[in-house]
């Protein structure tokens, strides 16, 4: 006798044979697609002491070169894939890597880790690497100094100056000129438009039944770590830091690039997507992307499907989804230095104790000679004790998972709805101030919140544009692929994701 309640068009068992039928056609769609090649850029080969590569916890020379047989061990790890032999690595302190295992991982949801795709970064050689760390060198010397403040500072229009007579430096121009204007900030459409930071990192967030103030615990200024050569080497052979920040006793809204690179040190992984996807909810119904299929029904709304925990849960998910990709290219494919450690490099070069195949761009570049007029050496200030994570550069973390997430919000509100009441920070950060300027949609103010999360690394000494730039495209493509595989799952009529991409373009995702 069948005793069932269940109600719907489906028996059990047609139901699980529908299930396995959307698995199956993801699965086999996937592997239909083109294995995209996987270009680096060979320094690994073209420079046998490896000083083209990520090295740091792994004993080094005096040169700061690390020892051969260390990293081989490290390559043959890599290359076996063997959980045993990353633990026969011989590390020169107490750091450790950085679950270098994680780039072999499998998912059961959207393109595999492998299949995805970047450029391949620039060589240390070459024009497009000295434009990289010629920005970060004007980066750490303006950390302290306001956003507000870069159109009247004298150093800002220096930097400016310096960066617009650079061969392949791809930030943002006006006129073919960095002006201070542009100075520091991304590519994307909305970028440069109103406050340097994005709405998101600014507006109160609610959460549950109270809500976040964005004042924040920021460093005092004028703290730089890294810059004598015998701290630099202990940290590249993986020693503890022996310093820590002093933080201002008076909590501050995001102001500079300090504050900015400190909000990117203790943030858990996906806390800024996270925060723009509550404060965009919030803002009811009207902000939601119109395809959503219950923008204009009549008797329902959204919730396990395309309401908040349906959103939250796909930012969520885009996040270390994303990272896999990542991970996969930062130890399997390119194993890129980190400015700090190109930062030794520059600084045997200029001390004439090693000839290292460095641009002139930026062994000539003012920044650097400023650099050593402020510290003694021409090593890359950092804004952290420890200097970077203990994983290789390209392409950048958080820049992957801002991608990612960012996308996944632009696929579910409307990226031209204008964001009500902006605000600006007041120079000493304690204050909002309304900001009368242009509007500010949500899609502009999104592509500015990745910028921002991406290039606070790069304020803080340890990402290159490139990482950042690079790296919000890969995440952008693993969030795509990821609402490629969901939108065969919904029950409702739906038209497919549309969403803006970081170049730009307008796509729908069916």
């Amino acid at each position: 006798m069948d005793d069932s309640c269940v109600l719907g068009p489906l028996d059990p068992k047609e139901r699980r044979h529908k299930a396995y039928q959307i698995r199956k056609q993801a699965a086999k769609e996937e592997k239909s697609r083109k294995i995209l090649p996987q270009p680096c850029n060979h320094d690994e080969r073209k420079y046998p002491n490896k000083i083209g590569n990520f090295s740091k916890g792994l004993p080094h020379n005096g040169l700061g070169e690390v020892d051969q047989h260390a990293y081989g061990a490290y390559l043959k790890a890599l290359k076996s894939g063997k959980p045993s032999k990353f633990e026969e690595i011989p590390l020169g302190g107490t750091l450790k890597f950085v679950n270098p295992q994680g780039a072999y991982v499998y998912d059961l949801a959207g393109p595999d880790g492998h299949s995805l795709t970047i450029p391949a970064p620039p060589s240390i050689n070459s024009a497009a690497a000295a434009s990289d760390m010629v920005e970060l060198y004007w980066q750490s010397l303006l950390r302290d100094v306001s956003f507000n403040s870069y159109d009247r500072d004298p150093l800002a229009a220096a930097a400016a100056g310096s960066l617009s007579n650079l061969k392949d430096f791809y930030g943002p121009k006006i006129n073919g000129q960095v002006t201070p204007q542009t100075l520091f900030r991304g590519v994307t459409q909305g970028d440069l438009v109103g406050p340097y930071i994005s709405q998101f990192l600014y507006k109160d967030i609610p959460f549950g039944a109270t809500a976040i103030i964005q004042k924040y615990k920021v460093p005092l200024a004028g703290q730089h770590f890294l810059t004598d050569y015998q701290s630099w080497l202990n940290i590249q052979n993986g020693a503890a830091p022996s310093a820590s920040i002093i933080y201002d006793p008076e909590p501050r809204f995001l102001r500079n690039g300090r504050d900015l690179s400190e909000w990117v040190h203790k943030d858990f992984s996906y806390q800024g997507v996270l925060m723009a996807c509550l404060y965009l909810l919030s803002l009811g119904s009207s902000a939601l992307d119109p395809a959503n299929p219950y923008f204009h029904s009549r008797t329902q709304t959204g919730f396990v499907t395309f309401g908040s925990p349906y959103i939250l849960d796909l930012v969520a998910r885009a996040a270390n989804f994303s990272m896999e990709s990542a991970w996969y290219q930062k130890f399997l494919v390119h194993r890129r230095l980190r400015p700090e450690e190109f930062g030794g490099l520059v600084q045997q070069k200029l001390t004439n104790n090693a000839n290292y195949p460095i641009n002139e761009q930026l062994v000539n570049s003012p920044a650097v000679d400023l650099t050593f007029n402020k510290y003694g050496t021409y090593l890359l200030p950092q804004a952290y004790p420890e200097g970077c994570p203990a994983h290789p550069s390209y392409p950048a973390g958080h820049a992957v998972i801002a991608g990612a997430g960012v996308t996944m919000l632009k696929a579910f509100f409307n990226e031209d709805f204008v964001l009500p009441n902006p605000v600006t920070v007041s120079k000493d950060g304690l204050s909002l101030e309304p900001f009368n300027g242009a509007p500010l949609t949500i899609g502009g103010e999104l592509n500015k919140l990745a910028n921002n999360l991406a290039i606070a690394r790069a304020f803080a000494g340890i990402h290159y544009r490139s990482d950042c730039f690079d790296g919000m495209n890969l995440g952008e493509a693993a969030a795509i692929g990821l609402l490629r595989n969901y939108r065969h799952t919904f029950n409702e009529p739906f038209c497919g994701f549309k969403l803006t991409k970081f170049d730009g373009t307008t796509i729908i995702v069916k």
